[in-house]
C-alpha cells in the first residue's frame, strides 16, 4: 500500500533510539524527509547513518536538541524547514519522569516529569502549526502511553501521559479548522535495546519472565518496528480521517482500553 508519504518532512523529537528511532525509520521507508533529534551527538550520528544506508542521505537530517529547553525546540523546527522547506508531521516522542509514591516524590520530580515531557509537545505543536498551515495541513502525534488512562510504572509517568491524551483531543479539536490532524498513539510495553524493559530484562529475567506470562498475552514484549508502522500510517492521507483518538499498540495488555 501506499501510504502517500512520499517527499512530506517529519519531525520526530527524541529519535535517535528506541520508539523515535522506529518511527523515523518507518516514515523514511516510505519516502518522508526526516529530521531526527537528540540529546547525544553519537547516538544521533549513528541513527542518522542507518536511516541513510536504508533511505538514503537525502532523506535524513538531524539536529542536536535538547526539547525540554523552549530555544532549542524553536531551532530544530526552523532548521527542518531551512532544510527541506516545509513541515507537514511532527511526532512527539520525548519523555522522562522519576519518582515512586505520592510521600516519596518531591515537587522537583514532578516538575521535571511536565518540564521533559508535556512541555516539549506543547512547544514543539506550537512551533509546528504555522509551518503546517503554510503547506495546506498537517498531522500531530504524541506518543502517550496505555499507562496514561490505567495505573502501571511511575506515578508521574501516568500522570504526563494522562495530560498527553487529553492534550492530543484538545488540540485536535481546535486545529481541524485549520487541516490538522492530531492523536496520540498509546503502546504497551516494548522491548528495544537500551531501553528501560530491555535493561529489566537482564537485571531480573525471572521477575520479567512472570510479568510476560501474566500480563502480556502473546507471551512477548511489542517492538518498537510495530509502533514506528503505526505512526507511520496515522501520519499518512490513508487516515485522514482519524483524529482526536488515542490509538493502542499493545497487543491487548491495558485492560481500560
Amino acid at each position: 500500500m501506499d501510504l502517500g508519504l512520499t517527499d512530506k518532512v517529519a519531525i520526530i523529537t527524541g529519535s535517535s533510539r528506541g520508539l523515535g528511532l522506529a518511527t523515523a525509520q518507518s516514515l523514511a521507508a516510505e519516502g518522508c524527509h526526516v529530521c531526527l533529534c537528540g540529546r547525544t551527538e553519537s547516538t544521533l550520528a549513528d541513527a542518522s547513518r542507518m536511516i541513510a544506508e536504508s533511505a538514503g542521505a537525502d532523506r535524513v537530517f538531524s539536529v542536536r536538541a535538547d526539547v525540554s529547553l523552549a530555544g532549542d525546540v524553536d531551532r530544530l523546527v526552523e532548521a527542518t524547514v531551512g532544510r527541506f522547506g516545509r513541515l507537514d508531521v511532527l511526532v512527539n516522542n520525548v519523555a522522562a519522569a522519576a519518582g515512586t509514591g505520592l510521600l516519596d516524590t518531591p515537587d522537583g520530580e514532578w516538575q521535571a516529569a511536565i518540564d521533559q515531557t508535556l512541555f516539549p509537545a506543547i512547544r514543539a505543536s506550537r512551533a509546528a502549526v504555522p509551518h503546517m498551515e503554510q503547506a495546506g495541513g498537517g498531522v500531530i502525534i504524541l506518543i502517550a502511553s496505555i499507562f496514561g488512562r490505567e495505573a502501571g510504572g511511575r506515578m508521574t509517568y501516568n500522570a504526563v501521559k494522562a495530560a498527553e491524551i487529553s492534550l492530543a483531543k484538545s488540540l485536535a479539536q481546535q486545529l481541524a479548522p485549520r487541516k490538522i490532524r492530531v492523536l496520540s498513539v498509546s503502546p504497551g510495553s516494548i522491548l528495544f535495546p537500551g531501553g528501560s524493559w530491555w535493561k529489566r530484562q537482564r537485571e531480573q529475567p525471572e521477575q520479567i519472565a512472570r510479568f510476560i506470562s501474566s500480563e502480556l498475552p502473546f507471551g512477548r514484549f511489542g517492538t518498537a518496528q510495530e509502533v514506528g508502522d503505526v505512526v507511520a500510517f496515522l501520519a499518512s492521507p490513508r487516515a485522514g480521517w482519524v483524529s482526536g483518538t488515542s490509538v493502542v499498540v499493545d497487543g491487548c495488555q491495558s485492560r481500560m482500553f
